[in-house]
């Protein structure tokens, strides 16, 4: 039996344990959507994970998905995430931040321009905004010379995490947001090289992981997927073939980890366990089991070596302490996990309270 509890070498950052702390939109950035002290006070609480990958955090004003996100693309920004770097390293943790450019899944009211996707398709549904809740609006379609300039912003975003201290970067090419509209049949109806077949769909995926890995080392750059996933109207039908594709494309880069989120609902994890050559994380959603004998199982049967924890983190700051010795557990309050304020953000008691 693997011990979970035990340091695990993730490239070249020395893990304290296997766990990771999920990526959780908290919607608490400050003026200019940049990280706060009490951002740093958060993240430096859950400094016990093993890795903390962090909320998700848009390349580019028109990336951003929801109010009150933070962002990587001003010097602001980046003196908000240098103290959530410094806060997390004097605790001995280690933390990358998730880029996400939310494409389709954004509004002209939260972001003052229109939304922009790999195709002019609608997602069904709704979004927030600061004046409630909006359809979504028809995206623009990227036209084939702009994407250069979007792959820029991911690099730029990138070289900012680093200057931050940040420990690197995830990509966030899952949950039906810009990386993941590429990929999936159902908002990619291109017919150019970047749409029509699963490799095409790929592309721009592998070519934005080949530009940031190159800017600032593999080794600090991870990817987040949802094979099969239909979060935000996303719709794949070549599920199987377009990741084969996409892991080919990534597998020579030698990139720091993969990371897996796959609910109860989609089993692709064990097929690319077997593609991928590297480190492995997963995630088993919102609504799969997310507790200790989960991880266990996750990690001896080897299907995967960390394992992914949100809403447990989100409630319990020493969520690896409380796991160790089998503590209870704060139960999360819904009711403000996007409300702003400290209140259900770092006033979760500690057991040494």
């Amino acid at each position: 039996m693997t011990d979970l509890f035990s340091p695990y070498q993730l490239g070249s950052l020395t893990l304290a344990n296997r766990f990771v702390m999920a990526p959780l939109t908290r919607n608490r950035a400050g003026a200019g959507e940049a990280p706060t002290e009490l951002a740093a006070e958060y993240y430096a609480q859950r400094a016990g994970a093993g890795l903390i990958i962090s909320e998700g955090t848009q390349p580019s004003a028109v990336g951003q998905g929801y109010p009150h996100t933070p962002g990587l693309h001003t010097d602001e920004q980046v003196a908000g995430w240098t103290l959530v770097a410094d806060a997390v390293h004097a605790r001995g943790g280690r933390i990358v931040a998730q880029l996400m450019h939310a494409g389709r899944i954004s509004h002209e009211a939260i972001t003052g321009l229109r939304p922009v996707a790999p195709s002019a398709v609608t997602p069904a549904g709704e979004v927030y905004t600061e004046q409630g809740m909006k359809a979504f609006e028809a995206p623009r379609a990227l036209e084939a010379a702009e994407l250069p300039g979007v792959i820029a912003e991911y690099v730029d975003a990138a070289r900012r995490a680093v200057q931050s201290g940040l420990d690197g970067v995830e990509l966030h090419a899952a949950n039906g947001y810009l990386l993941q509209q590429f990929l999936a049949d159902g908002s990619n109806t291109r017919t150019d090289g970047y749409g029509g077949s699963p490799r095409n769909r790929a592309r721009f995926v592998v070519e934005v992981a080949t530009a940031v890995a190159g800017a600032i080392g593999a080794d600090k750059v991870g990817i987040r997927i949802s094979p099969g996933g239909s979060f935000n109207d996303i719709t794949e039908t070549e599920t199987e073939q377009t990741y084969d594709a996409l892991l080919e494309g990534l597998n020579p880069l030698g990139l720091l980890y993969l990371h897996i989120l796959e609910g109860p609902d989609t089993d692709f994890h064990e097929l690319l366990r077997k593609q991928w050559g590297g480190p492995l994380i997963l995630n088993t959603g919102f609504t799969g089991p997310s507790d200790l004998v989960t991880a266990q199982e996750v990690v001896d049967t080897g299907a995967a070596d960390l394992f992914c924890i949100g809403r447990g983190f989100l409630a319990n700051p020493d969520l690896v302490e409380r796991l160790r010795s089998g503590a209870a557990l704060n139960e999360p309050d819904m009711d403000t996990f996007y409300t702003g304020g400290a209140k259900g953000y770092t006033d979760y008691p500690l057991l040494s309270a």
